[in-house]
């Protein structure tokens, strides 16, 4: 009986900053994560977008100017990234949508359905980023 008590158990309690940092995600957390970031850049850069196509729309000179400003790497490379966000939220919200009707909720197809996520969103990143540095 003494040995049942005096028994080391693990504690489960908050996880300090070092201990995150060595912490595996599954994929499906990965694209959970993933999810909510390209949402959040989407978000916080849709009044800027917003902005752009405006002054955009002003006058042909106005255009020509942002067609100008947009051909700079480092624009270019925004660009992409809103790209991504974009398809990796869209392929994500499917994906929960699903989960929503209760389908794919058990571990392996939650993976499955992880690595689909990311088997389209990033190819169809990859061919935005493509065309848009000229390749084709």
């Amino acid at each position: 009986m003494s040995e049942a008590i005096n028994k080391k158990r693990r504690q489960f309690g908050v996880m300090s900053f070092t201990q995150v940092m060595h912490y595996r995600l599954p994929l499906a957390g990965v694209v959970s994560i993933l999810h909510r970031v390209s949402g959040a850049l989407m978000f916080f850069l849709l009044p800027f977008i917003l902005y752009l196509l405006d002054k955009s729309l002003t006058s042909e000179i106005s255009f020509e100017y942002f067609r100008g400003f947009t051909s700079n790497w480092f624009v270019k490379l925004v660009i992409l990234a809103l790209s991504w966000a974009y398809l990796h939220h869209f392929c994500a919200g499917i994906r929960h949508l699903f989960m929503d009707l209760h389908m794919g909720l058990d571990k392996n197809s939650g993976r499955k359905t992880s690595v689909a996520v990311f088997a389209v969103s990033l190819p169809l990143a990859a061919l935005v980023g493509l065309k848009l540095f000229g390749v084709f």
